[in-house]
């Protein structure tokens, strides 16, 4: 396999950086971690420490092995899994918890959800200062399940929740890993326990997101590995709980289905909370906002148009209606009409046109295939 070879490789040059720097250096220990835990906060440091040698060190050939061992590290772990790793860092210990309030407030509706939040981390700040002042705390996990339909904003909420929770010092580092069945289910019998033990390492000191939970045990009957996993994750729910927050997020009747599958399961999770389909004109209000956030303003006629479209799917909407998935790619196919709209100008196209969206732009009545759920 290729990563076996970066595996080899990356170990080797740790080796080498500790032979250049000498015994203080614990480049190849680290990387150690990283093959046979894939451990995050490791990565975090190695990175840390190749930054602040290559500003102190003037040992030669030193900065050409630093840029080939993190070459490999990128190719090891993959350029989206370092990246987001210093995102969620750099985004968990910057934000102050009034600005992620903030940010919670600026949400579209969803007005049980911010209360619920709100009034968790009220809690969760008096219980932290109990015990800093050597008082009992309550013995209730931080665990969450998120329940509702798609694009209703879970995952968007899920991360500020864990920033929240970094922010009044219950979590250590405040990351936020996602997963799915794909990550929480190994291929080959006896696997599956220790993906588990990994994925839950990557996310110890910060928030697991598991979308689709009940994707793990949906074969039940005849999904063997669905329940290793299942067992091995409730155990980590109890071992971890003190700084690891695990959200589990899904349809409302089978994430019912879900806690009923393995006992003991749903006494782990202290909080549930029902994410509402957005009305008529909070979906409009999503709109106008994706408008702003990606620098486009749109013309009166233009949002009356998308609010008549937006009825019509709401008026045909099922179960598995897409809330704000559905005004992403409604936006999406405005913003690709109004591309091809000036792409047919011949004179000088102004910022300003750059920026507005016309009724032009909106697609007819039969043009709504792409944003289809």
């Amino acid at each position: 396999m290729i990563s076996e070879s970066y595996k080899h490789q990356l170990i080797k040059e740790a080796k080498q950086i500790d032979v250049t720097l000498g015994q203080t250096s614990n480049f190849e220990k680290l990387a150690q971690e990283i093959t046979d835990e894939l451990n995050d906060k490791a990565v975090l440091e190695l990175i840390k420490n190749l930054g602040i040698l290559t500003k102190k060190q003037s040992l030669p050939k030193m900065e050409q092995r630093q840029e080939k061992f993190i070459e490999i590290l990128y190719k090891y772990l993959g350029a989206s899994k370092v990246d987001g790793l210093f995102q969620d860092l750099k985004e968990s210990s910057n934000v102050s918890l009034d600005e992620l309030l903030n940010q919670l407030n600026e949400l579209v509706g969803l007005e049980n959800v911010k209360q619920q939040v709100r009034d968790l981390i009220d809690y969760n700040r008096i219980q932290h200062l109990r015990v800093k002042n050597g008082l009992k705390k309550s013995n209730k996990t931080l665990h969450m399940a998120f329940l509702g339909n798609p694009g209703t904003a879970k995952t968007t909420v899920a991360r500020i929740v864990g920033r929240m929770y970094k922010a009044i010092g219950l979590l250590s580092k405040g990351q936020f890993i996602e997963a799915s069945r794909t990550d929480l289910i190994a291929e080959y019998q006896g696997q599956t326990a220790i993906k588990v033990k990994r994925l839950i390492n990557r996310a110890k000191g910060g928030v697991l997101f598991i979308d689709e939970a009940y994707s793990i045990t949906e074969n039940d009957h005849s999904d063997s590995y669905g329940r290793e996993s299942l067992t091995e994750l409730t155990k980590a729910l109890e071992d971890y709980r003190n700084d690891l927050v695990v959200i589990v997020a899904g349809y409302t009747n089978l994430m019912e289905q879900f806690f009923e599958s393995n006992p003991g399961l749903k006494s782990r999770f202290n909080t549930f909370i029902s994410f509402s389909n957005y009305s008529l004109d909070e979906l409009v209000q999503i709109f106008i906002y994706t408008c702003n956030q990606n620098d486009y303003f749109a013309e009166d006629q233009a949002i009356e148009k998308v609010r008549d479209l937006l009825q019509m799917k709401l008026n045909e909407k099922d179960d598995h209606f897409s809330n704000g998935r559905l005004v992403r790619n409604l936006f999406d196919d405005i913003t690709l009409n109004q591309s091809k709209r000036l792409s047919k100008l011949t004179e000088h196209i102004a910022k300003e046109s750059l920026m507005l969206i016309t009724k032009e732009d909106v697609p007819q009545d039969g043009g709504l295939f792409s944003i289809e759920q």
